[in-house]
């Protein structure tokens, strides 16, 4: 067996060839996603005409739903048995629907208000299912391509680093590419920006299918009951709390990116600095992903967290203090980007290891139903994020495209800044309970030789 340094890996696949496969998939999902995470909302209210509370009853429906399904996705997947291994398979088959359903989401046909809502719901959550076809494989084929803890963190590290080319991608190119598609109509600008998006992560889906291989001895022999596996969750310490975190560490995120255009087009008045700004939160992170790998082999998991968690908190505090001194917004952008970079590679890296804990505990693999419920939870968060956000926005008076009174900008103020500071503070609170990496080497090595053990009485 060769080692996570060594030019193939233990499926004879080149290992570069692999990393690079596995960080396209997650390009290919925030071609589309970050459209729907930056400019969904917008879109909904001030292009389609929808009022901010029903837009926010249309995401805590549909991500709540959506939720549902990622539990179910990773069911499908711990029952799946095919030649190309268990997750493999389905970053190909969902493809095509994801691109169908992105499409959909951002064409608004002529209807009365009513019918566009239902349009909305029927489309959005399409696209939500699909994601969730693509997404949850790439979350839970994590463990099935390595057993090196540091070559978890390198794939991971490539995921991120994918993943923000791709949102940088959209961030920059999205607002330009409506104006120039469009022809002056947004209606139309989104329709063929997030058309040519979808097509584009087809092409990288596929490239990602061909240049990835799970592991074969990770297939069992005998198949999991969901009993077995909804029991070997009840005693997983450590997936608990990585579970209740998720909804804080990700909930704030959805807030800021949501709320992002909000706040540059009427609390700043500087619509020029959205795709500034927008492009800023996906390309330094780059930096915090890069050097990941590196930090990894001097501190631990948790201690990155934390440390990554402060560097973004003093960031977003420095854009509230900075007001509309744009330098220092843009310094505060910065920092809160790199802090963010960090802690979503770690974040990624870190996932699997509870995975292999539950194993270890309870000699149940289920990384496929595990990978779906933290999906469940990001959907839930999602939502809530979603709800509050509409809700904040219609009770204080927001108007779509109109002069916002003060009590709106407070609510925009909120939602992009100060409810996202409070919401990663408790996220570090709830990490200070995780002490997995001190046991980790201990169980992956007990883990190495069960493998050992069963490949040779097999």
């Amino acid at each position: 067996m060769t080692t996570s340094t060594s030019r193939t890996t233990s499926t004879g696949i080149n290992v570069w060839r692999q990393r690079v496969g596995y960080g396209i998939s997650d390009l290919s999902c925030n071609l589309v996603w970050q459209v729907i995470t930056l400019y969904l909302m917008f879109y909904y209210t001030d292009v389609a005409g929808l009022s901010a509370a029903a837009v926010g009853v249309l995401f805590l429906v549909t991500r709540v739903v959506d939720g549902f399904t990622d539990v179910g996705m990773g069911i499908v997947i711990d029952k799946t048995h095919t030649r190309w291994g268990k997750s493999r398979p389905w970053i190909l088959i969902g493809a095509f629907p994801f691109a169908i359903f992105a499409s959909a989401a951002f064409f608004m046909p002529d209807l009365p208000t009513g019918g566009k809502l239902v349009y909305a719901y029927i489309t959005y959550i399409g696209l939500s299912l699909a994601y969730t076809m693509v997404n949850i494989p790439i979350a839970s084929i994590l463990p099935s391509l390595t057993r090196s803890a540091q070559e978890r963190t390198n794939l991971a590290t490539s995921r991120i680093i994918f993943s923000f080319i791709g949102a940088t991608a959209v961030s920059t190119l999205t607002m330009p590419m409506v104006g120039a598609l469009g022809g002056g109509s947004q209606a139309k600008g989104f329709f063929l920006t997030m058309s040519t998006f979808g097509l584009i992560a087809i092409a990288l889906f596929a490239t990602s299918f061909l240049n990835v291989r799970e592991l074969k001895h990770e297939e069992s022999s005998r198949a999991i009951s969901l009993r077995e596996a909804f029991v070997s969750l009840k005693s997983n310490t450590y997936w608990h709390i990585f579970a209740v975190n998720i909804l804080f560490m990700w909930g704030s995120f959805f807030l800021q990116t949501g709320a992002l255009i909000y706040y540059f087009t009427y609390n700043l008045e500087r619509t020029d600095l959205v795709s500034v700004i927008a492009g800023i939160s996906t390309l330094v992170p780059l930096g915090g992903t890069l050097v990941t790998p590196l930090v990894a082999r001097i501190m631990t998991k948790r201690t990155i967290y934390m440390v990554s968690s402060s560097i973004l908190i003093a960031g977003l505090v420095l854009i509230v203090l900075a007001g509309a001194t744009i330098p220092v917004l843009l310094a505060g952008a910065a920092i809160a980007a790199f802090g963010f970079g960090l802690r979503q590679s770690i974040y990624f890296s870190m996932q699997a290891d509870p995975i292999d804990y539950g194993e270890w505990k309870s000699g149940v693999g289920a990384a496929g139903l595990l990978c779906s419920i933290n999906g469940f939870i990001g959907k839930v968060a999602m939502a809530v994020t979603g709800a509050l956000a509409g809700f904040l926005l219609d009770l204080s008076g927001y108007v779509p495209n109109g002069d916002q009174p003060a009590s709106a900008l407070l609510a925009i103020k909120g939602n992009y800044l100060l409810i996202p500071i409070v919401m990663n503070l408790i996220s570090m609170a709830i990490m200070a309970f995780y002490k997995l990496d001190k046991i980790y080497p201990q169980i992956r090595k007990e883990l190495d030789e069960r493998l050992k053990t069963n490949d040779g009485e097999s």
